[in-house]
């Protein structure tokens, strides 16, 4: 599918995906493509920046390539490995037949057969589609020198194989990087990419976007449940409840066909929303009451 062509198409196509955004955001994205610029989203988890990604290769009709981050990720883990296992296989089976030419046997052991692609190499590769979606998804688990070596990876679109050559991307992935922010990330890759803090989102466009994504839930409970996550967030918790667990948590409501909340539903499901058990202990009982009082009490005000 096609770039889109203004800041109001890309957020009615995400719409049609299931994914609501400001404005912002959507500005931030129409950039990112027009100009082929990495895009670097920040904030908390559960936000919505992962799924950012989901959504734009959808979008287009494009691949989904994503790079798990992860404390100790290196260049070779993130790039390639050889399948060793087949490579001894091969080993054995030359020398069983006898004979074998070492140099065409070193030849066919580090060739494309025995390559193991892994996402970066794999968003360098060609498709019929378009140039694919790299999702390089909590960029902040890993470490300084996988940044750097990031970096120039993101300058060229190109990686080295020493034993192949360099792959280049004939057209360069639409890549995407998130941070939860749990340390920073270095100045010299921010300045290559896009950036955008991707912030909880005010209460009308949190009630638009489960109402995306759970539509079966009904308008009454969609909104005592925003409501309630939204006063959540200003409690003094080790982890607050992201969009994410708003999602879950109606979706567990609704399984349990609750029609609206009480202080007892709300203690039976806060492992749908809290996954602290400290958090979950601090909220029970009469907290919950307290904060359910106060978000009725605020739902009969606006209303």
């Amino acid at each position: 599918m096609t770039i889109p062509s203004s800041i109001d198409e890309v957020q009615a196509r995400l719409s049609e995906t299931g994914y609501v955004c400001g404005r912002a955001l959507a500005t931030v994205v129409f950039l990112s493509l027009k100009l082929g610029r990495p895009l670097f989203l920040e904030g908390e988890a559960g936000v919505g920046k992962t799924e950012i990604a989901k959504a734009l290769a959808a979008m287009l009709g494009r691949k989904l390539i994503r790079l798990q981050c992860y404390e100790g990720l290196d260049a070779s883990s993130a790039v390639y490995e050889w399948n060793f296992a087949a490579q001894m296989v091969a080993i054995r089976t030359a020398e069983a037949s006898g004979g074998a030419d070492r140099q065409a046997l070193q030849t066919e052991l580090f060739s494309d057969e025995f390559l193991v692609e892994r996402p970066l190499l794999e968003a360098m590769r060609p498709d019929e589609n378009g140039a694919p979606i790299l999702l390089i998804d909590e960029l902040d688990r890993t470490d300084e020198p996988f940044e750097a070596f990031l970096l120039e990876a993101l300058s060229d679109f190109q990686v080295t194989i020493p034993e192949l050559g360099t792959v280049k991307a004939p057209e360069p992935p639409i890549v995407i990087l998130t941070s939860n922010r749990t340390r920073e990330v270095h100045d010299a890759l921010k300045r290559r990419c896009l950036y955008h803090w991707v912030d909880y989102p005010d209460f009308p466009r949190e009630v638009e976007i489960l109402h995306a994504r759970a539509p079966e839930v009904a308008e009454n409970l969609s909104r005592e449940v925003v409501s309630f996550v939204q006063r959540l967030r200003t409690e003094d918790l080790f982890k607050k409840p992201g969009v994410a667990e708003t999602i879950d948590w109606a979706k567990c409501l609704l399984a349990l066909d609750v029609i609206d909340l009480s202080p007892e539903v709300i203690s039976d499901t806060l492992g749908a929303i809290l996954k602290y058990q400290d958090d979950i202990a601090k909220i029970q009982g009469s907290e919950a009451k307290r904060i359910l009082d106060e978000t009725r009490e605020q739902l009969a005000m606006a209303d």
